[in-house]
């Protein structure tokens, strides 16, 4: 074994978490390494280029409200976007949220939504045991059979029934009897979305907003951790490499963790991996012409459309592609477990996109698709209970974990770097009432 490498405080992750905690420890004038398993940082906010097209690892736009990440994305030159996005449904393309732009739809279909909306049960928060429940009380049978519970399926790839509810918050609006009614005559709604605008980095993908965030960051790559032992506060890592810390802030996703560190009691292990989460393929297409890409992203609901959501990098900003082009990014979500065909997922992707007249097979110059195994947490009926036996654990042992995976939270990308700066001013705090 190597001689240890005595660090004050030790990260694990470089992703927007991991860069999070490091930049509040560099301002509070502590010592800090970062180690990250890849060879650059960002996590799913890292990029790759092919042929002249940038794309996003994973699919972003900022819309944060919080000052504090306002101050540092906002040294980063970048682009203001209205957040209109839309919904294809059966060969319909409707205003976000599709619930009160039902305008395009047959005449017939939109009374049976609106009839499902005037007879939806009433039930009180409380007496809603389930997701199914929640979106047949708030829009009908009808609408909820046909959109949220299909949707459901696609990007949380469980049942509606699976998940509770508490997640929920302001992603799903929830629109009046008179909203619905005027979204069923006219398309001129007012846009519901719960941002009022969206921000995108003007050169370099999404990952030019953490450039203030690596700066002066001692990271070390290709340090993927293969042990942790928590009694002696040592880490070691593929290459042999082996950091002794004084206090530990993890961003890795829980169960991975949980798997690394010796001496886990076997209840722990247990609970850990029955944490669930959905995995990703990301497939990415760029396009030989300018106008291919116009939407600046939409949901899709078809069961036969492998995506649930698609994006485009070349609307987000021009410097995604070259000159002239155009460029689109599509989620597929499904269980690690079960396992995907690549190559199947991105050939029938392709083929229902020119069946929806997206483009046509000469247009097409770039493909790709990759995976991620680590998407969104999912929130079951057992998350609370099972993440807190997991994180309660970590505490005994000094180890604060942080971000989207290591706190295993719906984090969007601005509550998860404040999540590390928060990690960083607690081993700060807990430092100074030690030494007072």
């Amino acid at each position: 074994m190597k001689e240890a490498i005595k660090v004050e405080n030790l990260v694990l992750g470089a992703g927007i978490a991991g860069l999070g905690a490091g930049y509040e420890l560099r301002r509070r004038n502590k010592g800090c390494v970062i180690i990250e398993k890849n060879d650059s940082y960002g996590g799913l906010l890292d990029n790759f280029v092919i042929d002249g097209f940038r794309f996003d690892k994973f699919i972003h736009l900022s819309f944060t409200k919080s000052e504090e990440v306002r101050r540092i994305f906002d040294k980063t030159p970048y682009h203001t976007h209205n957040p209109l996005s839309y919904n294809y449904y059966k060969g319909y393309w409707l205003k976000h949220p599709a619930q009160n732009n039902i305008y395009p739809l047959p005449s017939v279909e939109k009374q049976k939504i609106i009839d499902g909306f005037d007879k939806r049960p009433f039930k009180t928060i409380e007496e809603i045991k389930d997701y199914d429940e929640w979106l047949r009380v708030q829009y009908g049978d009808y609408f909820a059979e046909n959109f949220p519970l299909v949707y459901t399926k696609k990007y949380w790839t469980v049942d509606a029934k699976d998940l509770e509810t508490n997640w929920i918050g302001s992603r799903m609006y929830k629109p009046s009897v008179e909203e619905i009614k005027q979204g069923a005559e006219t398309s001129e709604t007012p846009n519901t979305y719960y941002a009022k605008e969206m921000r995108y980095p003007k050169e370099g993908g999404y990952k030019s907003f953490l450039k203030p965030l690596r700066k002066g960051l001692d990271i070390r790559f290709n340090q993927k951790v293969v042990e942790i032992d928590t009694m002696n506060k040592i880490v070691e890592t593929i290459s042999g490499d082996v950091f002794q810390y004084e206090n530990l802030i993890n961003t890795m996703p829980l169960p991975e963790l949980i798997a690394l560190i010796k001496d886990v009691p076997s209840n722990v292990k247990c609970v850990a991996k029955s944490l669930r989460f959905t995995s990703g393929a990301v497939i990415s297409l760029g396009f030989n012409k300018p106008e291919l890409a116009d939407k600046l992203w939409y949901y899709i609901y078809d069961q036969d459309i492998p995506p649930a959501r698609v994006y485009s990098p070349s609307l987000k900003s021009p410097d995604n592609c070259p000159e002239g082009c155009s460029s689109i990014q599509a989620e597929y979500y499904f269980n690690w477990e079960t396992g995907v065909d690549l190559t199947e997922i991105l050939d029938r992707t392709i083929e229902k996109f020119t069946q929806m007249n997206l483009f046509s097979h000469e247009n097409l110059v770039v493909k790709d698709i990759r995976l991620e195994k680590y998407a969104n947490v999912m929130f079951d009926h057992g998350i609370y209970k099972n993440r807190s036996t997991v994180l309660k654990f970590l505490e005994a042992n000094d180890i604060l974990s942080a971000g989207r995976f290591g706190e295993w939270d719906y984090f969007w990308s601005d509550q998860s770097l404040l999540s590390g700066m928060k990690a960083a001013r607690k081993v700060t705090y807990d430092n100074i009432n030690t030494n007072s």
